[in-house]
């Protein structure tokens, strides 16, 4: 039997154990594998008590089961739901019994979310977003990733791609009419109005993208600096628990320790580095190489120190000079920012840190950009955008040179967007041909 005709099962809900466990089945073999587990057939999308047994009729447990007919589903396919409760005996045996039955097998990872693409329910920018949505950390990725997830690029990249085709059609039809006198102008001078269009609408999109791609991977922030000025006890107090050794010696922190925070939304990573020094100690050496390494590749880093003269090391990342320890400072009385870029705090009591930390979530807002209707998530979604803009430009170009040329890059950029959705499809074209200009008739 061929993979995909194959019926698959998995645990769709979390780890066990749980309340409530839900296992789906995907296939063919659905409904067959939920009659023979029930010993009946619940109404089409009605929760329905049932009894599960294994092929000895043994009781497995007492459940609730879904039925949801293909194409009706969400893959698809004929889909079943059985929701059991979440110890692991219960799940070992439903696996086993599922496992016994002909052609059912445990389903591979995101196999479900393939099913539902290639059974048309879900096009690839929606399925890039469902994957976000579950991996999303702060909520704003959480409505990013949601957007997509309801089609937000999806939709546009599909009004695109038939507005493409059908300045595509006009300009072959111009082609075929090309002995008929004024035809072939009537016919082209619309495509390339509409070709013009497009091309400055995807180009917006792509100018207003902004940093909409890293949301989903988050800002990375740099705390570096000498050694024994405090980066770990700094560390420590963003991430409000013990991540970090602090000890008066130098030199403790010899590899990376990283923490995931959420800034009012936005998704952050701080680096705890080795303290920046000259050593023969080939083992911190190796990590002041590492630090050296992690802050050039920062979108942002806070170097740390005690004292007004020390050296700051400059990178392509911004650098914000954050001097420490002012509870130790007897000529001050209360902490003070002393600059745009410059702020004095005290990491072991945390003096000073809400204007640090205001100022990161500022950053980060500028960072990631504040268009809430960006398009792009991904770099691959990008990339292809360009290709179409460059494809709808090379067509335009091409107008005068030839519309063969023109016809050709225009299918380019309509094949971009194809791959962008994952539905590439030479036919279209062809239906839009006949049934527009009925060519031929």
């Amino acid at each position: 039997m061929h993979v995909r005709d194959q019926t698959i099962f998995a645990l769709s809900s979390g780890r066990p154990p749980s309340a409530i466990a839900i296992v789906r089945v995907s296939g063919s073999e659905a409904g067959t594998a939920l009659k023979r587990l029930a010993g009946k057939m619940p109404p089409p999308r009605v929760a329905t008590r049932a009894l599960l047994r294994d092929e000895t009729s043994q009781a497995i447990d007492d459940a609730v089961v879904l039925w949801f007919p293909g194409p009706a589903s969400a893959t698809g396919e004929d889909v079943a739901e059985l929701h059991v409760h979440g110890g692991r005996a219960v799940l070992a045996s439903l696996f086993a019994a599922l496992s016994a039955m002909k052609n059912l097998r445990p389903a591979e990872p995101g196999e479900f979310t393939r099913r539902a693409f290639e059974n048309g329910k879900l096009d690839l920018t929606e399925a890039e977003g469902l994957d976000d949505l579950i991996h999303a950390d702060t909520d704003r990725q959480r409505r990013q990733a949601l957007r997509q997830l309801k089609g937000l690029l999806g939709d546009r990249a599909r009004d695109w791609r038939k507005a493409i085709i059908e300045a595509q059609a006009l300009i072959e039809a111009g082609i075929d009419f090309s002995d008929e006198g004024d035809v072939p102008a009537e016919l082209i001078a619309p495509a390339l109005v509409k070709v013009r269009a497009l091309l400055a609408e995807i180009k917006e999109v792509v100018a207003a993208q902004g940093r909409t791609e890293r949301l989903r991977e988050g800002l990375v922030v740099a705390i570096a600096g000498p050694p024994n000025v405090g980066k770990s006890t700094l560390m420590n107090h963003l991430a409000r628990r013990e991540v970090a050794i602090v000890s008066p010696h130098a030199g403790t922190t010899r590899d990376i320790i990283e923490v995931q925070l959420d800034l009012e939304g936005y998704p952050v990573t701080v680096i705890d580095t080795a303290g920046i020094r000259e050593t023969e100690d080939p083992v911190e050496q190796e990590g002041v190489r590492r630090a050296r390494a992690r802050a050039a590749e920062a979108d942002l880093v806070l170097w740390l120190a005690d004292a007004d003269g020390d050296v700051v090391e400059q990178g392509a990342a911004p650098v914000w000079r954050v001097r420490n320890k002012i509870d130790l400072d007897r000529d001050r009385g209360k902490p003070e920012k002393s600059g745009a870029r410059e702020f004095r705090v005290s990491a072991l009591r945390g003096d000073g840190l809400s204007d640090l930390i205001s100022a990161m979530i500022e950053f980060a807002s500028d960072f990631f950009g504040a268009n809430e209707a960006a398009l792009i998530t991904r770099e691959r979604q990008r990339r292809l955008l360009e290709d179409t803009a460059a494809a709808l430009e090379r067509s335009v170009a091409a107008i005068g040179q030839g519309e063969e040329l023109a016809a050709e890059d225009l299918r380019a950029a309509a094949y971009s967007l194809g791959r962008l959705l994952g539905r590439v499809d030479v036919e279209d074209i062809l239906d839009v041909i006949f049934r527009e200009f009925c060519i031929g008739k």
